[in-house]
């Protein structure tokens, strides 16, 4: 992402910016023939960022927002929307086929955990099995799922950041895989200790 625009603390890294953010996403496109996938948090957001993604992402704390599903689907791109913490298989379905009504069909949905308690996350197997039976293709983010919103503090500033159970990554992709979700949703570092997001 080149800018996220949720995190829990002030001072945490929200990435390079729309700009530089665009640059380098068009820099891996080219260098590695992939299509790029980035999230947008306003509507304005949209046009530029489909002129280099492949795939427009909605955030999941912003799955419902009428205008931000809007501005997705006049890009023509193909929408991933995250199903939000607080979200019910039926409510993201509603998201979906509110980018129908404003006449993109290209729609995925990604489960990425709903809240247990204050920290925590679970995946609800049968909840995927619902999205499935929507017709829309749906992912599981293997790695959001796993995270702990919010859940200590960090070094000497004390800010708020997340944490999680990295170890269990692929144990939710095997979950995710025997269930038939059309994708596995991975984030990775090179060093992911010293990786400047979540924590």
């Amino acid at each position: 992402s080149f800018d996220k625009a949720n995190r829990t603390s002030a001072g945490s890294f929200r990435g390079p910016g729309i700009d530089e953010g665009l640059r380098i996403f068009e820099e891996v496109k080219k260098q590695t023939q992939l299509p790029v996938i980035t999230d947008i948090h306003e509507a304005w957001q949209a046009a530029p960022v489909a002129e280099v993604a492949d795939v427009v992402q909605i955030p999941a704390f912003l799955c419902r927002q009428t205008d931000l599903l809007k501005a997705a689907a006049e890009t023509g791109r193909i929408i991933n929307i995250k199903k939000g913490q607080f979200a019910s298989p039926s409510v993201i379905v509603q998201a979906a086929k509110k980018v129908e009504q404003f006449g993109n069909e290209k729609v995925m949905l990604c489960e990425r955990g709903t809240t247990f308690g204050y920290t925590g996350l679970i995946v609800d197997p049968m909840g995927l099995v619902q999205m499935k039976e929507s017709g829309y293709p749906v992912v599981l983010d293997a790695t959001h799922s796993l995270q702990s919103p919010s859940s200590r503090a960090s070094g000497s500033s004390g800010e708020i950041v997340s944490g999680g159970e990295r170890r269990l990554v692929p144990e939710m992709g095997m979950m995710g895989a025997s269930l038939g979700v059309q994708g596995i949703f991975v984030e990775v570092d090179d060093e992911v200790d010293s990786a400047p997001c979540d924590g």
